[in-house]
């Protein structure tokens, strides 16, 4: 039986069990945000499916970006690059093609 994105999301689009995440869905996700994933793009990804599984949190933006920083330098932990690839809210549409929960304290 085939599952579609919406037998696995909530009403906002968000995965209900982020073990249920893969790139195929990652890219179902990113399509309906209207984002075609990039290298750049999975890096964040994958930036985030990790922080998740130390943290069981997502990140919001700040904490995002000063994670990004940490790990790889001033030029992926910047706010302006992260909204060059996730237009609309960077912190919130990077988590959820990354199959994670909604970060708390992000519109």
């Amino acid at each position: 039986m085939h599952r579609t994105l919406k037998d696995i999301t909530n009403q906002d689009g968000f995965l209900t069990n982020y073990l249920d995440w893969d790139q195929t869905i990652a890219n179902e996700i990113a399509k309906d945000e209207a984002i075609e994933l990039t290298e750049a793009h999975w890096k964040i990804i994958y930036f985030l499916r990790e922080y998740y599984q130390k943290e069981q949190k997502s990140p919001a933006i700040r904490i995002l970006v000063k994670s990004l920083k940490e790990k790889h330098g001033a030029a992926l932990g910047n706010s302006l690059y992260l909204q060059q690839l996730f237009p609309v809210s960077p912190a919130v549409q990077a988590a959820k093609i990354a199959g994670l929960p909604k970060p708390k304290r992000c519109i």
